[in-house]
């Protein structure tokens, strides 16, 4: 997307139902096999009573939304703030969203507050992300 065309309140969202496999690649990917994420019986022990995504794959929802729908393809990520408000579990769908609440056009920059809801219509996730928006390669 090109930077003329981002207005204040613009939006933009994404969603992914979190699934078991996800959990586990991400693990996986990342080296972070804490047993709150992987490991059933460890997980009903502690204070969620049961296993929980890792918070940053729940992130990597903001990020898809931002690389790929708002400002989109050839944006460049310059800095996320992140409060976590609730765990996120397998088998929860969260929407990701993001929407535009700053333009900073002498330096081709947006600010968007980015946020993830579950399925039941509760806040998971709730940020701010500011991206350089660059001329689109021809």
């Amino acid at each position: 997307m090109r930077f003329e065309e981002l207005a204040l309140g613009r939006k933009a969202a994404v969603s992914e139902t979190i699934t078991d496999e996800h959990i586990r690649t991400f693990a996986a990917l990342s080296g972070d096999h804490n047993p709150l994420h992987v490991d059933d019986a460890w997980a009903s022990r502690f204070r969620f009573g049961g296993r929980i995504a890792h918070g940053a794959l729940t992130a990597g929802l903001v990020s898809r939304v931002l690389g790929m729908e708002l400002p989109g393809t050839g944006a460049i990520y310059l800095g996320q703030s992140f409060r976590f408000l609730q765990p996120v579990r397998p088998g929860d769908t969260i929407e990701a969203r993001a929407e535009v609440i700053e333009l900073q056009p002498e330096k081709r920059r947006v600010r968007l507050r980015t946020t993830c809801t579950n399925q039941r219509g509760e806040m998971v996730l709730d940020g701010e992300a500011l991206m350089q928006v660059d001329e689109s390669p021809a």
